[in-house]
């Protein structure tokens, strides 16, 4: 069921870093053709940094541990994709239909495939308005349930901050701000939040890694990593488009999995793809610090 581009194999058999990535950018994050550019120059990053890319998809009746060029390029162009979360394996290896994971597909798959080191742009979390419509993002209890460090910006502040860390400290899941005390929020470097512990380095990182997983801790770490001040907004101006984008989004009825793609692509147009020019920084920020923290582990 699991299929590895060759040099994943090679680089997981002999304990090599490697660093898991997400599909669902690529096919319902960005437009062809910046979305290959994106998922080039991520790996790009990746391999510069000492690690092994294994972006993730389902594809064929198998779940694809590192993509090939061609198939990163299928995956950009293709209009026909679904958004693979742990509820759509099943269906997708059955139908051989083709899944461009999630944070929770690709953390499920990374578990299955043995990587302990995932690189994102930002987390789900709990929704605003969450205790009435139970909109909680499966991100958070794949993170809970996998042994995987993820490096993300925080999560997105179109959600509920505060209510996404309540359910990862129920859940037992470190939150920890890399070379910050504050939680970030995605566009925005900081947040109302902090962090549960502030960690400095790679090696840091790896050393809390290696005490949680080596002593049967079961569950992953979320380490938050603010987006480069080079390309954070001002709060003011990405609270003020969200708020524009939920009061659209509310007057259209958008609801469920449509609410997130439908919010950043609002958010992108009322601050004329400064939001963009941002996700695009953090995404590739983030997939840096995971290779260091790849290198620095071993299992």
């Amino acid at each position: 069921m699991l299929e590895f581009k060759p040099d994943v194999l090679d680089a997981l058999n002999n304990n090599q870093p490697v660093v898991a990535l997400e599909s669902t950018i690529i096919s319902h994050g960005l437009p062809y053709p910046e979305n290959l550019t994106l998922a080039q120059d991520v790996e790009t990053i990746v391999r510069a940094a000492g690690a092994v890319p294994a972006t993730i998809a389902i594809m064929d009746g198998k779940i694809k541990i590192g993509l090939s060029a061609d198939e990163l390029k299928f995956l950009a162009e293709s209009d026909d994709v679904i958004k693979a979360s742990k509820r759509d394996f099943a269906y997708l290896l059955a139908s051989k239909k083709t899944g461009a994971t999630t944070v929770a597909g690709t953390l499920l798959a990374s578990a299955m495939a043995g990587i302990k080191v995932f690189a994102t742009g930002g987390l789900g979390g709990v929704h605003r308005g969450g205790e009435d419509t139970m909109d909680i993002s499966r991100d958070l209890e794949e993170l809970a349930l996998q042994n995987v460090a993820v490096v993300s910006a925080g999560v997105k502040s179109i959600l509920d901050i505060g209510k996404t860390l309540e359910y990862l400290e129920t859940k037992g899941v470190e939150v920890i701000g890399y070379q910050s005390d504050f939680f970030p929020a995605f566009y925005t470097r900081e947040s109302a939040f902090t962090v549960d512990y502030r960690l400095e380095t790679p090696d840091e990182v790896a050393a809390l890694m290696h005490a949680k997983f080596d002593s049967g801790l079961d569950g992953g770490i979320l380490v938050a990593n603010p987006i480069p001040k080079a390309h954070a907004m001002e709060e003011a101006v990405i609270q003020n488009a969200i708020d524009q984008a939920l009061k659209n989004a509310e007057q259209e009825g958008i609801t469920g999995k449509h609410i997130t793609p439908y919010l950043l692509d609002a958010v992108k147009t009322i601050t004329q793809g400064k939001s963009l020019t941002a996700n695009l920084a953090l995404m590739k920020h983030n997939a840096h610090v995971a290779a260091q923290i790849a290198v620095a582990y071993r299992p």
